[in-house]
């Protein structure tokens, strides 16, 4: 079975059209981080984005349609999703699960750390960017279901296998907002980790 530490370099290369693609994607997203920082959420215009990123506001609403989306939208879920996949076939779902959030946390990490903090702050701050990340989560969901369906075997619409999925989405979401809320104290690898343990094994016993 392939490893799953195969480097991104390992992997084709997009096409002309799809580099092309996520070069726009990334244009737009930098704008609106860029006018973020510097006048706010709500301040920030479709019309201000476009300008910023030299492209049409008919573009913009191509790549994502509603200002929350270039604020939760990244280029990470097919990869993170063919990283499930390429984890050993006898390794515990579990560990899979972890290992894959894990580098999912690393990669925002170590592109840029400011973009990760301000994506959580906005979406802990911006009823809007939450509300649109609650209604992204049956997508993101629905992905997880497929790929745990592929490596367990079990249907991928069966209750149990969409109890786990969306509680692991749900609470990595929570994750977020927790360190957001916290001033970003803890560190975001300890915390997801401590959401998984949760999700495995269940609640900590209670103080009495």
């Amino acid at each position: 079975m392939t490893s799953a530490r195969t480097s991104a370099a390992d992997r084709p290369r997009p096409g002309l059209r799809e580099r092309k693609k996520i070069k726009t994607r990334q244009a737009i997203r930098s704008a609106t981080y860029a006018l973020i920082r510097e006048q706010g959420y709500e301040a920030t215009t479709i019309e201000q984005i476009a300008e910023r990123a030299e492209v049409s506001p008919s573009t913009v609403f191509r790549y994502f349609p509603t200002k929350e989306d270039i604020v939760l939208t990244d280029e990470y879920d097919p990869l993170l999703l063919e990283e499930l996949r390429r984890r050993p076939a006898d390794e515990p779902w579990t560990e899979s699960v972890r290992h894959v959030v894990r580098k999912a946390a690393g990669i925002g990490a170590e592109e840029d750390p400011e973009v990760t903090r301000l994506r959580a702050r906005l979406s802990a701050e911006v009823p809007a960017v939450r509300s649109r990340m609650i209604e992204s989560m049956s997508v993101t969901g629905r992905l997880l279901r497929q790929a745990i369906g592929e490596r367990t075997g079990l249907d991928p619409d069966g209750l149990e296998v969409r109890v786990f999925a969306m509680s692991l989405v749900g609470g990595l979401m929570e994750v977020y907002l927790y360190w957001a809320e916290h001033g970003y104290e803890e560190d975001l690898q300890e915390l997801i980790d401590r959401a998984l343990d949760v999700i495995e094994h269940g609640l900590p016993a209670g103080k009495h």
